[in-house]
């Protein structure tokens, strides 16, 4: 079968910093391009989507539920006076961005300077100022919060709970993970994979969560993941998935660290970028490979 010209993609991708590139259709891997070595590169934000799946893994083994509470979660952590809309908040509110906090908190640029050790009690002293569920504001508090407690309920570290469940399965072999001052993996960023590794991350999502026989993520929490729970100003938002044209569904992470799931294709587009004008990358993403699948 011939496979759709992607090269004017191509011409466009280079100049915007893309570095690599793989399509995959019907589990055929279609097209790769690299602009530079396969190595493994910071996924920034596009590391959620990642803590979202070990969510939906760690509620199929009964460790958590998303009804939970937020005060039954994390009751030592909690500030000496706890406000309404915190003690309404629940584990699903941590992955749809409508926490019911106002400003976005543990953000990169910040991370190095927070003169606290313990993130989990600073992430839930912040303000609640929205009732959760009501206001989308992207925050990395709720996704580091979730990524916390699959590791207290898994007693173990969110990279070594994934690792049989996830990571092996897929050929990812001890990556790097970004830590707070504890020790906890950073749920709402810094995981290091290479993009054969990421892409295979996307296929596993475009499948439901099954690869090569094995039902890695429990189907309905992929399909729930991967579908819009919450309104945000454009496509909507999933858990810690984004929504967007073309009813796609994507990891996305600072820079165009992109695994974009095209399902009325049954196809994922993946790549790793230096970008900084993804205005531009999606228009092309979506005009020459969306519409040419």
């Amino acid at each position: 079968m011939k496979h759709p010209d992607f090269s004017r993609f191509c011409e466009i991708a280079g100049s915007l910093g893309v570095l690599t590139v793989r399509i995959s259709q019907d589990g055929e891997l279609i097209f790769r391009h690299n602009w530079d070595d396969d190595c493994r590169r910071n996924l920034y934000s596009a590391t959620k989507s990642f803590t979202s799946a070990a969510v939906g893994i760690a509620q199929g083994e009964g460790l958590l539920s998303l009804d939970e509470k937020l005060t039954d979660a994390f009751p030592n952590d909690l500030p000496a006076a706890v406000d309404e809309n915190l003690r309404k908040a629940t584990v699903r509110d941590l992955l749809t961005m409508c926490l019911g906090q106002g400003e976005a908190h543990l953000m990169g640029a910040e991370r190095p300077f927070i003169p606290e050790d313990d993130w989990v009690k600073l992430a839930l002293s912040y303000p609640f100022p929205y009732e959760p569920g009501t206001h989308f504001v992207y925050n990395n508090a709720g996704p580091y919060l979730a990524g916390v407690l699959v590791e207290r309920r898994a007693g173990c570290d969110l990279a070594e709970y994934l690792t049989p469940r996830l990571f092996a399965p897929l050929g990812i072999r001890k990556p790097t993970w970004e830590r707070d001052p504890l020790g906890h993996c950073f749920g709402a960023g810094g995981l290091f994979l290479n993009l054969p590794e990421f892409h295979r991350f996307g296929e596993l999502c475009l499948t439901d969560g099954a690869w090569e026989g094995r039902q890695l993520i429990p189907a309905e929490y992929v399909r729930e993941a991967t579908s819009k729970q919450v309104e945000n100003g454009a496509e909507g938002y999933g858990y810690l998935f984004w929504m967007g044209k073309q009813n796609t569904a994507r990891a996305d992470g600072k820079y165009c660290q992109l695994s974009i799931l095209f399902r009325e294709k049954n196809a994922v587009v993946s790549m790793l970028s230096e970008c900084r004008r993804g205005d531009q990358l999606f228009d092309a993403i979506y005009r020459e490979i969306g519409a040419r699948l």
